[in-house]
């Protein structure tokens, strides 16, 4: 009997307690499977739940839910609740009657002799302690839902920080982009009327601007950041509401009141003494109303818990779309940056490929144009052409000399001018570079 493993199930849909006999290295599945059969609730729907607000690990045995050691393992609970509910009715018909107390309830005035009278109030005792258990049971139901709740929205707040952070990375990255892009179309309409040109290269940096401002819709995150927003301010109002804490202290008062009313009967001298029962009558019907109040507090404030889970879990997917579409955002951001920065480089390779081209060119100029003044000296040198200063008496050596002069001075216009073309052609290359 030791080595028996007892699982204790406290059904919050029903306010009932399952116990199962667990078989050995039974698994989780199949345990729900045996709660289906005696609640109705599918496995699909059953949320199994210790007292931390730990859900049960369908990976791991059905043993998971019952304690080591002996002390506290009859009063262990699980707390089961049904997914496809968010709203507890509650509250649910007490505990029945025995035979016994249900007699002096008909008739609190009837007279009984005291040992009989002593059985009747044990079990009155006995009643209203148990209307007392009840309720406690299903408040440290309704903790384990609020401690679930809080895993919940744990988990909620470090999506929606990775989430904000995301959404800040990559504006931070779109605003880079666009006045990056805005600058490089600038000082490209500035050059193309002298120096490089491409309309593809333009289109496609127009189409990437385009796209960047597309992707600033995934930075959004503004109606999702609201949501999150108000479901936190609910669950911390829910965490301050008087109904999260616990709402049986007059119940503790009236089983205290029973226990005494019955000390005080044990004390009487067995005799044929008669007394009726209406002093425990009145405590009895007291804890019934008290335990009504309280449970019907509890449920709607359960209620109030599972209905914030459920918005926590309908925004986690929402978030998670959220995050991959500000991924691939940041992603295309990323691409479109190097696609951009690629062109420029290649932009650049032309540019200096076009000017080592023309500084050749340039050279070959600079050396045509020398030589016919190379000439004319050598010329003058070697005696060929009189020199300005030697004799000209004759006409004909006059002319000889002005023709000579105004044939070199030719060749130095066209030297300037072809030095004039290459010096404003280097300096576009530059400015080009």
């Amino acid at each position: 009997v030791l080595f028996l493993q007892i699982v204790h199930i406290l059904s919050m849909t029903s306010a009932k307690i399952i116990s199962f006999l667990l078989h050995p290295e039974e698994s989780l599945h199949s345990l729900q499977i045996r709660i289906e059969f005696e609640t109705g609730i599918g496995t699909g729907n059953q949320e199994l739940l210790l007292e931390t607000g730990i859900c049960l690990d369908p990976r791991k045995p059905a043993s998971q839910c019952v304690i080591d050691g002996v002390r506290g393992w009859d009063s262990y609970m699980v707390y089961l609740f049904d997914k496809s509910k968010t709203v507890y009715e509650g509250p649910f018909a007490s505990r029945s009657l025995s035979d016994c107390v249900n007699y002096i309830v008909q008739d609190s005035k009837i007279q009984l002799p005291i040992p009989q009278l002593r059985k009747v109030w044990a079990e009155a005792v006995h009643y209203v302690i148990g209307l007392k258990e009840d309720y406690s049971r299903l408040f440290q139901g309704q903790r384990a839902a609020m401690l679930s709740l809080l895993r919940y929205n744990a988990n909620l707040i470090k999506m929606k920080n990775n989430m904000v952070s995301a959404s800040q990375q990559l504006k931070a990255k779109l605003e880079f982009f666009h006045q990056s892009i805005r600058l490089d179309l600038e000082r490209y309409s500035d050059q193309m009327a002298y120096g490089i040109s491409s309309e593809k290269m333009l289109k496609a940096w127009k189409e990437m601007q385009e796209k960047a401002s597309q992707c600033a819709q995934a930075e959004d995150i503004g109606y999702l950041d609201e949501q999150i927003m108000a479901l936190h301010t609910e669950i911390v109002e829910l965490q301050k509401s008087p109904y999260a804490r616990r709402q049986g202290e007059v119940m503790e008062s009236l089983e205290q009141r029973a226990i005494d009313l019955y000390k005080q009967l044990k004390t009487r001298p067995p005799d044929h003494a008669y007394s009726d029962s209406t002093d425990m009558v009145k405590i009895i019907v007291q804890t019934v109303q008290s335990q009504d109040r309280v449970l019907k507090e509890l449920f709607g404030h359960l209620s109030k818990l599972l209905g914030c889970k459920q918005k926590i879990i309908d925004l986690l997917p929402k978030i998670e779309v959220a995050l991959n579409n500000i991924k691939e955002a940041d992603n295309s951001v990323m691409q479109m940056q190097g696609k951009r920065q690629r062109e420029i480089w290649h932009l650049l390779k032309i540019a200096c490929t076009q000017s080592s081209s023309r500084s050749l060119v340039s050279s070959s100029l600079e050396g045509t144009a020398s030589t016919p003044a190379v000439t004319w000296l050598q010329q003058s040198s070697s005696g060929n052409v009189p020199h300005p200063l030697s004799s000209m008496a004759t006409p004909e050596d006059r002319e000889n000399f002005v023709h000579v002069i105004e044939e070199n001075l030719n060749y130095l216009e066209l030297f300037s001018s072809i030095l004039q073309e290459v010096r404003q052609e280097q300096n576009n290359s530059m400015m080009v570079s």
